[in-house]
């Protein structure tokens, strides 16, 4: 309550229009209660005066005599005032604040004394002044004596002033003191009928305080049924209602921030001044930024990129969606798709930016289209033999029983091509799509590894090329599909003897990395792999040397559909090589 500012303001305006109403009013009273005291003493002077004037007859022609005197003194201690008779001539006869007759004959004429004036003019007088006799304040009222219709002289009372002012004074003081008590008992009755009104105000501001600080279980009641009381009602429904709605907000908040923090895409909001309102993880991913800092700042302090500054600014202008492709100036060659759409109101409050990562699209469709074209040269080259042989025996080289012998064996050999190329690629997309059924085995891999050299005796024994085994630890067995394991394998050797010179060695080892690996490596001392080349080696159709490849009779498509037997397996395949030392291809799969 003592902290309330609402409660000084009404009781400090109550306090001082009580105070206020109080002096005007002790002014008012004290000024008429002066007023009334004055003409009080002016008619008890009046009356006075006409005691004195009643009781006197014929004392002006008598003159200035002791016996005068004692009687004016007499009748002024009786009557409490200062009697003074004077002729018309202004001589003083009598006075009854004189002691002696001698004292009365040594006054000064009161001639041209005001009162006096007024008297013989008018009939009365009234005057207030210092007394030249006394020396004291005075207030005088003077009567004209007349005796058989002829003024004779004139008969004065007066009345010292400090009596006047103790009365007054003591008519201020009690007035005063009544005030004073009255002020003090409304100022108390103000005290508590301001602070009646104002603690239900209290008591609702600081819960509102608290509602605002997230606090919403307030509840107020008032056993008073006026206003008060029907507004807490309303504030008690109203926190109910915003607690909920802040609950149901704070549910959706947390919905939308989990699925915006869970989307792939990255999701920016930004004002109308391009200022950061909410970035999440995905975003700050694709832009190499941090979502907390940039909150609040600029976007583009955070991310600087030409392309998507000038499509977020022609947004904010225009109020139509946009939407683009950026590449990002970075050495992942990033390609983004960027989506640009203004939040709705007039004025538009900003806009949000959605980013989705287009770079392995982007890779897929150029394997797509260099694929198609591979696959295109591949068919075209055996085909092109086949019906240029063909078209050749069929205008008379048939008839030549050498020629067409040689271009039958030919055909053969380019339609065994064909035949090799079209396997290859119906075992690849089987693999890929993953409608191959594999039947995942415990395989002991040394009489396995031995069958395999069997099936690659003949054409390593052409090039004069070893073969060898080299078992770290016997009895190792690997978890893979026989058939898939074999192809792969078969493929690695196969590859291996076509790149490696006569006389060269091939050496297939097997060893545990771990509880749960075994790697299986076949190495070779061929031409070895440039480095630049060997991320790409597991490529579909790519090859180092594609002249020599065609030659030693390569469909380009071996490598690949190793790797993705491999990954089947749920495996991984690498390669280390130098070049003119030889290859390394290392495979890892499950231990049996």
């Amino acid at each position: 309550m003592w902290s309330s500012r609402l409660f000084w303001k009404l009781f400090l305006v109550y306090a001082g229009l009580n105070i206020a109403s109080a002096i005007v009013f002790v002014l008012i009273v004290s000024g008429r209660q002066q007023s009334q005291v004055v003409e009080q003493v002016q008619q008890r002077l009046h009356d006075s005066a006409v005691i004195m004037r009643s009781s006197m007859d014929d004392v002006f022609q008598q003159g200035l005599t002791e016996h005068l005197q004692d009687k004016v003194k007499k009748l002024g201690a009786l009557t409490g005032t200062r009697l003074t008779l004077i002729d018309m001539d202004g001589i003083v006869i009598a006075d009854s604040d004189q002691a002696t007759l001698e004292m009365v004959r040594g006054m000064e004429n009161h001639r041209n004394r005001v009162e006096v004036i007024q008297a013989i003019s008018t009939g009365s007088g009234t005057s207030e002044r210092i007394s030249p006799t006394l020396s004291e304040p005075m207030l005088y009222y003077a009567m004209l004596f007349e005796e058989n219709g002829q003024p004779a002289g004139v008969v004065r009372a007066a009345i010292t002033m400090a009596k006047i002012q103790k009365e007054v004074s003591s008519v201020e003081k009690l007035i005063w003191s009544i005030a004073f008590l009255v002020s003090l008992t409304v100022m108390f009755i103000t005290y508590w009928v301001v602070a009646r009104m104002i603690r239900p105000l209290t008591i609702l501001t600081n819960a509102a305080e608290s509602i605002a600080g997230g606090d919403y279980d307030q509840k107020l009641y008032f056993p008073q049924q006026d206003e008060l009381g029907i507004l807490a009602q309303s504030f008690n429904h109203m926190s109910q209602e915003m607690a909920e709605r802040v609950r149901q907000l704070q549910a959706s908040g947390d919905r939308l921030g989990t699925v915006l923090e869970g989307m792939v895409e990255g999701v920016i909001a930004t004002n109308e001044h391009q200022h950061v309102l909410f970035a999440n993880e995905s975003a700050g991913r694709l832009l190499f930024f941090s979502p907390e800092e940039a909150q609040g700042k600029p976007l583009f302090e955070s991310v600087r990129n030409h392309q998507l500054q000038k499509a977020v600014t022609e947004v904010l202008n225009t109020l139509e969606p946009r939407r683009m492709e950026v590449e990002l100036e970075s050495t992942s060659d990033r390609i983004l798709g960027v989506t640009t759409t203004p939040l709705p109101g007039d004025p538009c409050p900003g806009l949000v930016i959605v980013l989705f990562d287009m770079t392995e699209l982007r890779r897929l469709e150029s394997l797509r289209q260099e694929f198609v074209a591979n696959v295109s040269h591949e068919l075209k080259t055996p085909l092109s033999s086949i019906k240029a042989y063909t078209e050749t025996l069929i205008r008379g080289a048939m008839d030549d029983p050498k020629i067409s012998q040689t271009f039958l064996l030919r055909i053969e050999e380019q339609a065994e091509r064909l035949h090799e190329l079209i396997m290859d690629l119906i075992s690849l997309a089987s693999i890929e799509s993953g409608n191959q059924v594999f039947d995942i085995v415990s395989i002991e891999l040394r009489p396995f590894v031995e069958a395999c050299l069997v099936d690659q005796q003949k054409v390593a024994e052409s090039k004069n090329i070893e073969l060898l085994i080299e078992e770290k630890e016997p009895g190792i067995k690997m978890k893979a599909d026989e058939e898939g394991l074999h192809q792969i394998l078969g493929n690695l050797i196969n590859n291996a003897i076509k790149y490696t010179p006569d006389q060269g060695k091939i050496t297939i080892r097997w060893l545990c990395e771990d509880s749960h690996t075994v790697l299986l490596q076949v190495q070779d001392t061929g031409i070895g792999i440039e480095e630049k080349y060997q991320a790409r080696l597991f490529e579909r159709f790519f090859r180092v040397d594609k002249a020599r490849s065609r030659e030693l009779g390569g469909t380009g498509l071996g490598l690949s559909i190793v790797k993705h037997l491999v990954q089947s397996l749920n495996g991984t395949i690498g390669v280390t090589s130098k070049v003119g030392e030889g290859s390394t291809f290392s495979v890892r799969l499950p231990r049996g």
